[in-house]
């Protein structure tokens, strides 16, 4: 085998990249990442862990207004101040940043900051040095896609959200996915008058249908103010913000606007094309089961392959990458099966397994087990916010192939569910457990009653 300066080189130090070459190295590996960004990559940076931080502030206002009901009585009417918030989040990153940086160092991983291009199935130059690797790995993630339209550049997308100047008093999203759902009700919680505009009759798509009326008729409970089957014709800079003109017609004055339209691969410049390497018909990365390319040297992970765009399935893919190439143990192909998943919108959702739609087609004959109720907490604190808990069965086998939840804390409660969902478990066996009580849990195994088939 020709001698390379490296065995693996990484394109992108994001939760994929990072896994990857701290684990290859782990084997003896020789490895290299380039990073032209931020160590950490979106998720750390302009993804998960701010936004999470950004949906706990938010939270707060719910929060203050319950606390009457059960004695708390504030002196006065609470503040927000916008600028201790995106600070604290700032120097938090900062730390996470670090950690990266020294895990990386500790697994003998050379960092080298620069945009690589991959010049050959073998080499990459990165700031004018030219490098030689067995085997190179594309994980650089999505960047945002904004359409074109006229005042489209008024927009700002997620990478500059969380550090705005100034606090938008009045708030617009458009889009219809995570990002949209999830930034519409941090943006209501911490205050802002908040529109979320969508072109289709109902965000979240791909999602239970029951799961996505329930969402949206929560969030507009709370006060944002949803328009579907809607779009943005032009915006245009007003005497006192952005005048947002849609397509039914009316026209709205606010002080920013979201464009959480989709992401799109970060794959400009890296030389792909040029070397030939095949794309899927969305521009994603066409690869096989062992994460190799058109170009069998050349790998990709994470979301420039397609697959589904969340920082635990980029981790899971570097790990069988790694077995895959660094390991002479023979390795099954990744199962992408029952991948559990969170909406942080307000109140949140989480999910596991098919949809009704999808069970109904898929299996035929099933069972639909649902509540929906006040939680015990709002008894006293005078909110109308409900929760829905839902379990999906396939008549035949009995076994429980969907389990949806939209409500407080529902990624917290849905990630122990996933664990029987994906075991197989049935719905005799959820019979079977006996619940913790006084808990909304509870619900996942006291529905006794199909409430349709």
């Amino acid at each position: 085998m020709p001698d390379f300066d490296y065995d693996l080189f990484v394109i992108g130090a994001g939760s994929g990249g990072v896994r990857a070459a701290r684990t290859a190295a782990a084997t003896g590996a020789r490895v290299a990442v380039a990073e032209d960004r931020y160590l950490g990559g979106t998720c750390v940076n302009v993804g998960c862990v701010p936004k999470k931080l950004y949906s706990y502030a938010a939270h707060f206002h719910d929060a203050f207004e319950d606390a009457g009901g059960f004695g708390w009585h504030l002196p006065a009417a609470p503040t927000f101040d916008w600028a201790t918030l995106r600070d604290n989040k700032s120097g938090e990153i900062k730390r996470l940043n670090d950690i990266y940086g020294r895990l990386l160092e500790t697994a003998g991983v050379r960092l080298i900051n620069g945009r690589a291009q991959v010049v050959d199935e073998h080499h990459v130059d990165v700031g004018g040095e030219r490098i030689s690797a067995a085997r190179i790995l594309v994980a650089v993630g999505g960047w945002p896609w904004v359409p074109d339209f006229p005042g489209s550049e008024h927009t700002v997308t997620s990478n500059e959200i969380f550090d705005l100047e100034r606090f938008p008093e009045r708030f617009l999203v458009l889009g219809g996915g995570y990002i949209a759902v999830e930034f519409a009700s941090i943006f209501n919680g911490l205050g802002s008058e908040t529109h979320l505009v969508y072109r289709g009759e109902l965000f979240l798509r791909g999602f239970d249908r029951e799961v996505r009326e329930f969402a949206r008729d929560q969030m507009a409970i709370k006060g944002v103010n949803l328009q579907f089957e809607t779009n943005i014709e032009r915006i245009e800079p007003g005497d006192n913000g952005l005048l947002v003109f849609l397509t039914n017609g009316e026209t709205l004055e606010v002080d920013a606007v979201l464009a959480a339209t989709g992401r799109k691969p970060h794959l400009e410049g890296l030389g792909l094309g040029e070397l030939g390497v095949d794309c899927n018909d969305d521009g994603t990365l066409k690869v096989n089961e062992r994460f190799e390319t058109s170009v069998p040297s050349i790998l990709a992970l994470g979301d420039v392959t397609g697959g589904p765009e969340l920082t635990p399935v980029a981790l899971a893919e570097a790990m069988h990458l790694v077995k895959h190439h660094f390991s002479d143990t023979p390795t099954a192909p990744l199962d992408y099966q029952n991948i559990a998943t969170a909406v942080f919108c307000h109140p949140n959702i989480g999910t596991v397994g098919v949809s009704e739609e999808q069970a109904r087609e898929k299996y035929g004959a099933i069972r639909v087990y649902r509540t929906d109720f006040r939680p015990m907490k709002h008894t006293l604190s005078g909110s109308q916010e409900r929760c829905l808990m839902k379990l999906i069965v396939d008549d035949a086998s009995d076994v429980v192939v969907g389990a949806h939840m939209v409500g407080e804390e529902a990624g917290e409660l849905i990630q122990g569910i996933a664990i029987a969902v994906r075991a197989g478990l049935t719905k005799a066996d959820f019979d079977a457990t006996v619940g913790i009580h006084p808990t909304g849990a509870e619900e996942f195994v006291t529905m006794r009653t199909p409430s349709r088939t």
